[in-house]
């Protein structure tokens, strides 16, 4: 018999120029964690489609309106309820769609009360020692370029994207 868990779909953009990847900086304002770099994007609302969730996302994060080149793949990841960020019994399943994308405008801008607090870009070859979330890596993974994923600061150490973090959502 399966247990109740909470489940989570986003849309997320591997966004690469002049061998540097654009980061979002995820910052739940929870007193237990920091924050860590992540790849621009975020959750679906009711009745969007994963790529209109990706174009929205990455405009509100980081100022830039992107074109999508297409679909990346899909990640899957379980957080039990000792891994959430906020007291529960129930485990987090978060599906990740992830997208290529490249800039068509905009101006690199921060989001302003949001769930990110910083947005920039970083050579490529920096981003493994970088303290990120696991869906960084995955993205570099599923685009083939594994060799960018550094082991300097195990993703799996962060805590992930959490149902109960993303301001104005409850549970």
């Amino acid at each position: 018999m399966s247990q109740p868990f909470d489940s989570r779909v986003g849309a997320y953009a591997l966004i690469t120029r002049d061998d540097h990847l654009l980061l979002t900086h995820w910052n739940p304002r929870h007193p237990d964690f920091e924050g860590a770099w992540t790849l621009p994007g975020g959750g679906m609302e009711p009745g969007e489609q994963p790529e209109q969730t990706m174009l929205r996302e990455v405009f509100e994060e980081t100022g830039y309106r992107v074109a999508s080149d297409g679909l990346v793949g899909v990640h899957s990841y379980w957080m039990s309820p000792e891994q959430r960020l906020d007291p529960t019994t129930r485990g987090n399943h978060a599906c990740r769609v992830l997208y290529t994308a490249h800039i068509m405008s905009g101006e690199l801008a921060v989001e302003q009360d949001g769930s990110s607090d910083d947005a920039a870009w970083f050579p490529l070859a920096e981003v493994g020692g970088l303290k990120r979330l696991d869906l960084v890596d995955q993205g570099l993974r599923l685009a083939g370029l594994e060799q960018f994923v550094g082991e300097q600061t195990p993703p799996e150490a962060v805590a992930e994207q959490d149902v109960s973090t993303e301001p104005g959502h409850d549970r």
